[in-house]
This record gives structure tokens, sequence and C-alpha cells, in this order.
């Protein structure tokens, strides 16, 4: 390694679409089809290093301590092939990436780990810090790496096929509004069909996609409102039906993408009943996985955590709340 090479490190975050993103415009750029809001959460981070090594001939990812599968070492190196073509620079790296939460499980993993990625091969080149432009770059390899750059609450644009500049944009800062996810964890270990495949078997197959497509914009702007007011009960009736409308187009394509556990389902009903009998102000959302975010006030945070940790099936629960974005470490 050369002087004027360095070890670049940084520190993501995941994050929950409220208003969810599913469908892609343009699949070489990845682009979304639809808008997308999101919450950044802390304290579920992905730390990433990437070492510039001139004994390498290829980029090696070690991730969770375990060298990783080659397509995902491939998905890296596009990455930072992209960041080597802007810097002007051509030596491979190690790459060691650290989950401190369940990962490729629908809980966000593969934003805070592209989002930080792309953070730390761009110190790793010299290239000075420029959130958009890390926004776009992890936005080509997890169009919701793009949203975990910036911290608090987060929209991404629907791209226009062609865009290779679009990036997520913040909304409102962390201290904006005090808000809690509830995570009920439903099962462990990676799902069986994965986001980007989903996304494209969806639009291939359900024939509610263009309905999804139409219907997104909408609810988006409902989130966006409602944050921006700090009306949670604007926020999450748009938010659960944001979700439900997700996965009724995934459900419907051929064969249907059943993300769901039977606890998944269970804990949904949970939180409708705590908001119905008034116990909290609280309203679910999934992403493509089996686990249920529950989104409520950071008071009632405690009790919404007990009632989800008594559904069964359910085997732990993870509170987080807004979190900073992309961090150098």
């Amino acid at each position: 390694m050369s002087t004027t090479q360095r070890i670049g490190r940084a520190r993501a975050r995941a994050n929950i679409a409220l208003a969810k993103y599913w469908g892609k415009a343009d699949v070489e750029r990845n682009l979304p089809a639809v808008p997308s809001i999101s919450m950044t959460l802390d304290p579920l981070t992905t730390e990433t290093s990437v070492e510039p090594r001139a004994d390498l001939l290829r980029d090696e990812l070690i991730l969770n301590g375990t060298p990783a599968a080659a397509v995902e070492v491939a998905r890296a190196t596009q990455l930072l092939d992209r960041v080597r073509a802007e810097a002007g620079v051509h030596w491979r790296a190690r790459i060691e990436s650290q989950n401190h939460f369940p990962t490729a499980s629908g809980l966000a993993s593969s934003a805070s780990g592209f989002a930080a990625l792309a953070a730390a091969a761009r110190c790793a080149a010299g290239l000075p810090f420029d959130a958009a432009a890390t926004s776009a770059l992890a936005r080509r390899s997890s169009a919701s790496a793009a949203r975990s750059v910036y911290g608090g609450y987060v929209e991404l644009p629907a791209g226009l096929p062609g865009d290779d500049a679009l990036a997520a944009l913040p909304l409102a800062p962390v201290e904006h509004w005090g808000l809690c996810i509830v995570v009920a964890v439903t099962a462990e270990g990676r799902k069986a069909v994965g986001s980007t495949d989903g996304m494209t078997h969806t639009k291939l197959t359900s024939p509610y996609y263009d309905a999804w497509v139409e219907a997104a914009p909408a609810l988006a702007a409902e989130v966006r409102a409602g944050i921006l007011a700090r009306d949670l009960g604007q926020v999450g009736r748009a938010m659960e039906q944001s979700t439900l409308a997700m996965h009724a187009c995934a459900l419907a394509a051929a064969p249907g993408l059943i993300y769901f556990q039977p606890a998944t389902l269970a804990a949904f009903a949970r939180v409708r009943a705590l908001r119905s009998e008034r116990r909290a102000e609280v309203y679910a959302t999934m992403d493509a996985g089996p686990h249920v975010k529950a989104l409520c006030h950071a008071a009632d945070a405690t009790a919404v955590s007990q009632a989800l940790s008594e559904v069964p099936g359910v085997l732990r629960t993870i509170l987080a709340g807004p979190g900073p974005g992309v961090e150098l470490v």
C-alpha cells in the first residue's frame, strides 16, 4: 500500500421505509419506480472498512467475520469500480463489514451495508466526503442504501430512466421528532427471496404492479406531510396502507411472494389491537421480510415492546429511534 493510500472506515445505520419502495424504473441503474420515505434507525449499525492492497488481484469481502459469497463480492466490486474510475486509482481492496443486527432478513442490512461501503470506499480513494455523491453511489447498489446516508427522516424520489445522479434528500433531522420503532423479530437467518429478485419477479408477473406504482406517490405525500406536521396518525395510516399495498402486489405475483411468517400477521394484529383498545398510538409496517416494525411515540415504546414480545413466534424485540447519517470513523 503506497503512502498516498488510506484505509477508509465508515459507520451507517439501517432505515425503515415508512412509505415503501418496491419496483425499479431502470434496472441497470437501480432507479426506484416509486418515491419512498424512511427513518434512519439507531442503533442498527453496520461498520465497514476498505483497505487498498497492492498484493490483491481481486477484491475481498469479509462479512460478519466470514468470507462472503461470490455474488456479494461481485456487488461490492461493482461499487468499488465506480469509485476507482472516479478517483483514477487501480488498487484492489480488502473489505471488512460487520452488521450489528440480523443480516439479509428484512431489517435493511443492505441499506446500512452499502451506505457504509460507499462512504468508506470514497474515503479510501481520497475523495472528499459528499453526502449527495455518496447517496447516489450507494443507490446504484441498493436503492434503500441511498436513504441511510442521511440521518433522521429521508426521502428518495422516484427515478427517471438514465438518471445516474439520483440521490436521497434529507426531509427532517433527528431532533425533529422523537418517534420509536419497535422491531418484532419473527425469524433468524436469510429470507428465501431477496428484495431485488422479488421486485423483478413482481414487476414481470403481478397484475397489481401498475396499480401499486400509480398509488405509491400519493401515499408518500401523506407520509411526508405527516412527518413535517408531527402527526403520527397521518403518518401511520398512510404507512400501513403503503405496507399492505406493497405486499398485496407481491402476493399477487406468479408464483406469489410470501414474506410473512405466522408470527408476522399475529404481531400486526397485536399492533392494531393496541390501537383499537387505546393502549397506545401505534402503527405497523413490514419490509420484504418477516419482521413487524411498530411505529409509536417514544413514551409508548416500552409498553409496545412488552405487548409484541408476548406474541407467539416473536423471538425478541429491538427498540430503535431516529439516528444520524453515515459517519467516517
